[in-house]
C-alpha cells in the first residue's frame, strides 16, 4: 500500500479536522465530568512550602502543608469534633532528614446542628519542623516529597489528596522566603502557646470535667466567654453547651463529658480561646492558651457517677444485682458440663448426715467465693498497671484457652473410666462413685468458676460494670456477692435434707451416668477448639487437636499399663511413654498459640469503630452493634438463636439498619473503651443507635428475644429513618 501523502490534506480541512477533534474532546471530556471523573483534590489544592529558599546542614527549618478551599468549603482541626477528618502528610524525605508532628492553629466553630466540627476555612497552614542533616552536602538541591491527605466539606464531604514535592537548594546558611513570612507569621500567631500569669486547674464533675482558669493579680472584664477545644475527641462532647461562670477572679469553664469516653480523664488537652476580641497577654496577641493539666477530684464534694450505665447505681443495688446475677449464671450453659458433675456429689451425699452435707455445700461456695474474689484481685492488679480488662479476660489468651481445653479433656477422660490418677482430676470435677472430701468439693467451686467466665448472666453486666469503677473494697464485695450468689443454691441443697431426699439413692446406674457426662464435656472441649481457632487459625487449632490427641494416648497407656499388674521395666517405660507424649502434647498447644488467626470478614456485619458509627448515623442511618466474643457462649446463643434469625435480618434490612459486629475475642481496647463508656466490663452488649443524633442509644437485654429486638427497631429505627439524612460525612 502506497504511503500517504500528507502534503496533499488542504490547510482548512486539517484545520477543520483539528476544530471538530477538540470539539468532540471538550463534550466527551464535559460528559466525563458529569458522570464524575476523578478529582483528586475536588474544591481545594494542597502545597508543599518552606519559610526558606535554602537550607542549611543541621538546621532546623518550617515547612508548611498549604491548603486552600473554595469559598464556603472547610477542613477539618487534629480533633475533627462530631464529624470529619483530619489532614495528614506521608512524609518521603531524604536520608538523615527528621520530621516532626504538625502543629495545628487553633480552629473554627463549624455548627450543623445537632453536630459540631472543628477546622478551617478558606486557607490554612499546617506547620512541620524538619532538620537537615548536619552532613548535608551544600550546592546540592534536596526534593521534599509528602503525600497529602484531608477531607473538604461544604453541604458534602469529598476526600481529597495530593501528591507533593518541594526542591530547596542547600547553603552554608538558611535564606528566608519573603513570599511566605506573612502567611508562617499569621499562623504561628494562631498556634497555641503558655502565657505566663494564668493558671489552668482541672476537676472532675459529675457529668463531666471543669476548667477553672485564674488570672494571677487581674480580673478579666470580657463580654465573652472563652470556648475550650478539646485535643482529644473522646474526652469532652463537642457538641455539648459550654457553660462559664464566674468565682470571683476565676472564670469556670464546664465541660460535658463524650458519649464516646472509655472513662475518666486522668488529663485535659487543648486549646482554650480568648473571646473575640480578646487577648491572654498584655499585647493582645495570643487567644490561643495552650492547656495540659491534670484532672483531680472535686474539692467541693461533686458526686461522681461510677460510669455511663452505672451512673445512679450504689454499692447496695449493685450488691443485689450481684448476687441475682450470680445465681441465674448457674443457668448459663457454660457452667452446665460441671455443675452437672457436681449434682451428682450431691446424690452420692444424700445418705450423709446433715451437717456433713451441708460442709460439703459450704466448702464448694468457699471455693467458688475466693475464685472470684481471686479474679477480682488480677483484674484489678492488672489494670492499676495500665491494662483494660474485664469479665471473662482470661479466656482473650489462647495460652489459657488451651489449658482449660486440656484440662476438661483429661477430666472427660477420666468420667469415661480411660484413667485414674489418684485424686487429682477427680477432685477438680468432683468424684461421682466414691465418698468426697471437702477439698473436693472446694476444688469443684474453682473449677466451676474458672468454667463459668465465659458467660454473663442477666444483671451481672450492671454490677460488673459499678464494681469495676470502685475503689478495691468495693469492687471486692461486688466479686465476692457474685460468688456468693452463684453457690447458694448448691448450699441450699446440701443443706436441706428433705431435698436431698428427692435425689435417686446411689447405685451402679451412677458410673453410667458418670460416663454419659463426659460427653458436655467432649461439647465443652469442641467450643473451646473452636475460640482458640478463631484466635489463631486453622494451624492453630491442628496444633490443638494433635495435642489432645497426644494427651489421650498418655491416658490410654495409663489405664492399659496399670502399676499393679505390670512388672517394673514395663512400668517404667510405660511411664517415660506418658511422659513423653504429655511433653509432645504440651510443646504443640503452645506452639498453636503463636499461631496468627487469617482475617475473616462477614458481609452482612461490618467491623466495629466509633468512627464507623458515627459517619453512619450522620449519614442517617441507625446502628445496631453486637458486643461478643467466640469464647461467650451467651453470645454465641443470641447470636444463633435471634440475630442470625430469617426474621431480625429481614428487619435489619428493611429498618435500613447498620449491623456492627465488636468481636472481643482477643484483647481490644478500642472495645474495652466502648464497654467501659456503658458501664460493662465484659460481654454480650447489645446496643442500638437510632439514625437521630440527639437521641441517646438503647440497650438491650443481655439476654435477646426476636420480639425485643423488633420491637426496638419498630419503635426507633422507623421514626428515624423518617427524619432528614444528615449532611456531613463523619470522622
Amino acid at each position: 500500500m502506497p504511503k500517504a501523502d500528507h502534503s496533499l490534506i488542504e490547510p482548512r480541512a486539517a484545520a477543520r479536522m483539528t476544530g471538530l477533534v477538540l470539539t468532540l474532546g471538550f463534550l466527551f471530556g464535559e460528559q466525563l465530568y458529569a458522570q464524575g471523573a476523578e478529582d483528586l483534590s475536588p474544591h481545594s489544592e494542597a502545597q508543599l512550602v518552606a519559610e526558606v529558599r535554602a537550607i542549611a546542614p543541621g538546621e532546623p527549618f518550617t515547612a508548611a502543608l498549604r491548603l486552600v478551599m473554595d469559598e464556603g468549603w472547610h477542613s477539618y482541626w487534629v480533633n475533627p469534633g462530631d464529624a470529619g477528618t483530619p489532614a495528614s502528610i506521608e512524609w518521603s524525605l531524604p536520608r538523615g532528614f527528621e520530621v516532626g508532628p504538625i502543629q495545628w492553629p487553633y480552629p473554627e466553630r463549624i455548627e450543623v446542628p445537632p453536630l459540631m466540627s472543628y477546622g478551617y476555612f478558606n486557607e490554612v497552614l499546617l506547620l512541620v519542623e524538619i532538620t537537615p542533616p548536619a552532613d548535608l552536602a551544600l550546592d546540592m538541591p534536596v526534593a521534599l516529597e509528602a503525600g497529602a491527605y484531608w477531607l473538604v466539606c461544604s453541604d458534602i464531604c469529598l476526600p481529597a489528596e495530593q501528591q507533593l514535592r518541594l526542591v530547596l537548594p542547600v547553603a552554608e546558611a538558611a535564606e528566608p522566603d519573603d513570599r511566605w513570612t506573612g502567611s508562617f507569621t499569621a499562623t504561628r500567631d494562631r498556634l497555641p502557646v503558655s502565657v505566663e500569669g494564668w493558671d489552668i486547674r482541672a476537676e472532675r464533675t459529675s457529668t463531666g470535667y471543669r476548667l477553672s482558669i485564674i488570672p494571677l493579680g487581674e480580673e478579666t472584664a470580657w463580654e465573652g466567654d472563652p470556648y475550650y477545644f478539646p485535643r482529644d475527641e473522646a474526652v469532652v462532647s463537642p457538641s455539648a453547651p459550654q457553660a462559664v461562670s464566674r468565682r470571683g477572679s476565676h472564670l469556670l469553664l464546664s465541660l460535658q463529658e463524650s458519649s464516646y469516653s472509655s472513662g475518666p480523664a486522668t488529663r485535659l488537652e487543648g486549646v482554650l480561646l480568648a473571646p473575640q476580641g480578646e487577648a491572654w497577654d498584655k499585647d493582645g496577641r495570643v487567644r490561643a492558651l495552650a492547656v495540659d493539666v491534670a484532672v483531680t477530684e472535686p474539692a467541693g464534694g461533686d458526686a461522681l457517677q461510677a460510669g455511663s450505665g452505672t451512673g445512679n447505681l450504689t454499692l447496695a443495688v449493685a450488691l443485689v444485682f450481684a448476687l441475682i446475677g450470680g445465681s441465674l449464671l448457674n443457668l448459663m450453659p457454660c457452667v452446665f458440663p460441671v455443675l452437672s458433675i457436681k449434682v451428682l456429689g450431691f446424690v452420692n451425699q444424700a445418705g450423709e448426715d446433715r451437717f456433713k452435707a451441708g460442709a460439703h455445700g459450704v466448702a464448694f461456695a468457699i471455693g467458688v467465693v475466693l475464685s472470684f474474689l481471686a479474679l477480682a484481685g488480677v483484674i484489678l492488679l492488672l489494670r492499676s498497671g495500665g491494662s483494660r480488662l474485664g469479665w471473662g479476660f482470661q479466656l482473650q489468651s489462647p495460652a489459657f484457652v488451651a489449658a482449660v481445653a486440656i484440662l476438661l479433656f483429661a477430666l472427660a477422660l477420666n468420667l469415661m473410666g480411660l484413667f485414674e490418677v489418684g485424686t487429682v482430676l477427680t477432685r477438680l470435677g468432683g468424684r461421682v462413685a466414691q465418698p468426697q472430701s471437702y477439698v473436693d468439693s472446694l476444688s469443684s467451686g474453682v473449677l466451676a468458676t474458672l468454667i463459668a467466665t465465659p458467660c454473663t448472666a442477666p444483671f451481672m453486666g450492671t454490677a460488673l460494670g459499678f464494681a469495676l469503677t470502685q475503689p478495691m473494697l468495693q469492687t471486692l464485695l461486688v466479686f465476692g456477692a457474685l460468688g456468693l450468689g452463684m453457690a447458694i443454691p448448691y448450699v441450699v441443697v446440701s443443706a436441706s435434707p428433705a431435698l436431698l431426699r428427692l435425689l435417686p439413692k446411689p447405685g451402679a446406674w451412677m458410673e453410667t451416668t458418670r460416663q454419659l457426662l463426659a460427653f458436655p464435656l467432649f461439647g465443652t472441649v469442641i467450643w473451646l477448639v473452636w475460640v482458640f481457632a478463631r484466635q489463631t487459625g486453622v494451624n492453630g487449632a491442628a496444633h490443638l487437636l494433635t495435642a489432645l490427641m497426644m494427651l489421650a494416648f498418655a491416658t490410654w497407656v495409663l489405664g492399659r499399663w496399670k502399676a499393679q499388674l505390670i512388672d517394673a521395666r514395663t512400668r517404667l517405660v510405660s511411664r517415660a511413654v506418658v511422659l513423653v507424649a504429655l511433653g509432645l502434647a504440651v510443646g504443640l498447644a503452645a506452639r498453636g498459640t503463636r499461631a496468627e488467626a487469617a482475617a475473616a470478614g462477614s458481609t452482612q456485619w461490618q467491623p466495629f469503630s466509633q468512627e464507623l458509627v458515627q459517619q453512619l448515623r450522620a449519614a442517617g442511618q441507625p446502628v445496631f452493634i453486637d458486643f461478643t466474643a467466640a469464647w461467650c457462649l451467651s453470645c454465641q446463643v443470641n447470636e444463633q438463636v435471634v440475630l442470625a434469625s430469617r426474621v431480625i435480618e429481614d428487619a435489619f434490612v428493611e429498618h435500613n439498619v447498620a449491623t456492627l459486629k465488636a468481636d472481643w475475642t482477643r484483647f481490644d481496647p478500642v472495645i474495652t473503651s466502648a464497654l467501659e463508656s456503658f458501664g460493662r466490663s465484659g460481654v454480650p452488649l447489645y446496643v442500638f443507635y437510632p439514625a437521630d443524633l440527639a437521641r441517646s442509644p438503647v440497650v438491650l437485654p443481655t439476654i435477646l428475644t426476636k420480639r425485643g429486638v423488633l420491637d426496638v427497631l419498630q419503635d426507633v429505627a422507623s421514626s428515624d429513618l423518617q427524619a432528614p439524612a444528615a449532611a456531613a460525612i463523619t470522622r
